[in-house]
């Protein structure tokens, strides 16, 4: 990890999902996750599948009623009266068919929208089980691509194809079973084209699987590329990267429509192959049907409603050939999803967790902590690391980059565990307790103020959501918020933007201590905010931390040496040890590391001590 930057290095047990190749798979398994969903809804998807039956068995009657025409109702003085009621049992079949059709859109229309709004809050509710170390090494926004364009190919899956392949498959079964009692032995011959399309079905599907999975990962990159470069439009703009930046993205365009061609050049070559082996087939047998019709063999009824009949079939089949192309491209949306689920958390709650004390105190304790990230085993980030911050007490850690500052707070708030030692929080082991009791007892001011593309009242109350009004200005008024909070357009309610652009610096790090204050958690962890900003902003803002700081135990990673002089204490550290301890003046004195730090920001003003 960069000390300074907190950022994570790689674990072995969460492996960079896109860069991870996907398993060959050529099954449809990675749709289970789509069927588990619609176990969910049984009515519904009873009411589907008997509306599907409906209409498959209706679409398939109509050769039937087509047949008593020809045969009873245009035979040789057949009464004309027939012929009009064989046609009203058409008619009523008509009827029945479109409203069995009406049913089975709306009924599977709402489970594909509900499954994939399942789904949806499935994998987010998993995703935020997940440690931060996980999307330090798996972009979140190729991760909020497969929340878009892989559940919308499921939606669609769900919606429309799956639904197309049912009632194709209940025809093609269907039909297949009247066919042979109008025609067994022409039938036999239309089995024996099934056999031969086969193979080509197989063959092409396995390279479509592939593809598919390919173009998706293509589809999610251009996603990606285009949040990543619209949240820094500024920079882009500022060093005059548009021509740039339009390449890179023209160049993701382009290597997606490749893949895109690849996957409907084999869809194409595939559908062509199995019409002209269907079609081809079912001409033939239509051929010989209607020399037996000439020799009187079999009726024109039966004739009749055999070619309708193996027309529907064929249909049948050439369709199903296509569904099973999108249900393939469903499979590796569905894969993409399933790696996100299959993702398991580093930190999880024992199964019997110990309750942490009440009252709180505070205190937090490290105690002969080594630790290595798992990317870094030869490296320790701490070594042989002890430290006790007593109730209320206030400790500044100071040090250069890479000491193991911000390690210490990814630790007191069990984002990792230790190799070796233990750190507590009021005497019980972290390992031991519920992280989110654990975290309910800290309150974190990062370097920058993070918020959210939400009002000012839900950032703030973000450290407390149930906080009243009063409790949030009275918060806001200690951290030197009220006034600009109270200036906003419509106040509390104003939206701040995306990660809150229409404040500055100062304001948005105010806004953070106004919610750690209202979070009023005894522990207090301050990567002190107050290194990027202007004067005033400083000011107002170490005003608002000395409020915050009041009767909390706080580790603070010190980047002013303001804040360490009004510390209790002064920790110092180099390479994941405490190599200095004591107050600003005695440090001083000892003409140690925190002395020629002191010295160099004394010196030179622009070089901070952490």
């Amino acid at each position: 990890m960069d000390a300074k930057s907190g950022t994570a290095a790689p674990s072995s047990s969460e492996a960079t999902v896109s860069e991870t190749p996907a398993p060959r798979r050529r099954s449809l398994g990675p749709l289970r996750l789509v069927w588990g969903q619609l176990f969910n809804y049984p009515t519904r998807a009873l009411v589907a599948l008997c509306a599907l039956i409906v209409t498959a068995t209706s679409t398939l009657a109509i050769p039937w009623g087509f047949r008593r025409i020809v045969d009873r109702g245009f035979a040789e003085g057949a009464d004309p009266s027939a012929i009009g009621k064989w046609f009203l049992i058409l008619i009523a079949i008509v009827c029945v068919l479109a409203l069995g059709t009406a049913v089975r859109f709306y009924t599977v229309s709402w489970l594909g929208e509900r499954i994939v709004a399942d789904i949806r809050l499935r994998v987010q509710r998993h995703l935020l089980t997940l440690s931060p170390s996980f999307f330090e090494t798996n972009s979140p926004k190729e991760i909020s691509s497969r929340m878009t364009a892989d559940t919308a190919i499921i939606e669609q899956i769900v919606g429309t194809s799956v639904s197309v392949a049912l009632r194709n498959a209940i025809m093609a079964v269907g039909g297949t079973v009247y066919l042979f009692i109008l025609a067994p032995w022409l039938t036999a011959g239309l089995l024996g084209t099934i056999v031969i399309v086969l193979p080509p079905i197989i063959l092409f599907s396995r390279r479509l699987r592939s593809v598919s999975r390919s173009s998706q990962d293509r589809i999610a990159d251009i996603g990606a590329m285009t949040t990543e470069v619209l949240g820094a439009l500024r920079v882009v703009q500022a060093f005059n990267q548009e021509a740039r930046e339009y390449e890179r993205f023209s160049g993701g365009v382009e290597r997606t429509f490749a893949t895109a061609k690849r996957r409907i050049t084999i869809r194409a070559i595939m559908t062509a192959v199995i019409m002209v082996l269907i079609f081809g087939s079912i001409t033939l047998l239509m051929w010989r049907g209607a020399v037996g019709v000439a020799e009187g063999t079999i009726t024109g009824g039966t004739i009749a409603a055999f070619v309708i009949t193996g027309g529907l079939v064929a249909g049948a089949f050439s369709s199903l050939s296509e569904v099973y192309g999108d249900l393939v491209r469903g499979a590796g949306a569905a894969s993409r999803l399933a790696e996100l689920l299959d993702e398991r958390p580093m930190i999880s709650s024992p199964a019997r967790p110990q309750a942490l004390p009440e009252p709180a105190r505070g205190k937090l304790a490290f105690e002969r902590v080594t630790f290595r990230y798992p990317s870094r085993p030869d490296v320790a980030a701490l070594h042989e690391f002890s430290l006790t911050v007593d109730p209320g007490e206030t400790v500044a850690i100071v040090g250069p980059s890479g000491a193991g500052k911000s390690t210490l707070f990814q630790l007191a708030e069990r984002f990792y565990d230790p190799q070796n030692g233990v750190i507590k929080v009021d005497g019980v082991p972290l390992p031991s307790a519920d992280p989110e009791a654990i975290r309910k007892r800290i309150a974190l001011v990062p370097q920058e103020g993070v918020l959210f593309a939400a009002s000012a009242r839900d950032n703030l109350r973000y450290g407390n959501w149930s906080a009243d009004d009063e409790a949030i200005w009275k918060a806001a008024r200690a951290a030197n918020a009220e006034q600009f909070l109270r200036e906003l357009p419509e106040g509390l309610d104003t939206f701040l933007g995306e990660d809150g652009a229409r404040l500055s610096g100062g304001q948005r790090q105010r806004i953070a201590i106004a919610r750690a204050l209202l979070r009023d958690a005894p522990i207090l962890l301050l990567d002190e905010a107050t290194s990027a900003l202007d004067a005033e902003s400083e000011r107002l803002v170490q005003n608002a931390l000395e409020h915050l700081m009041a009767h909390r135990t706080t580790l603070v990673i010190a980047h002013r040496l303001a804040t360490v002089r009004k510390a209790d204490r002064i920790v110092v550290m180099e390479n994941g040890r405490i190599v200095e301890d004591g107050n600003h003046d005695s440090l001083t004195a000892a003409g140690g590391l925190y002395a020629r730090l002191a010295a160099l920001q004394f010196d030179e003003g622009l070089i901070p001590l952490g």
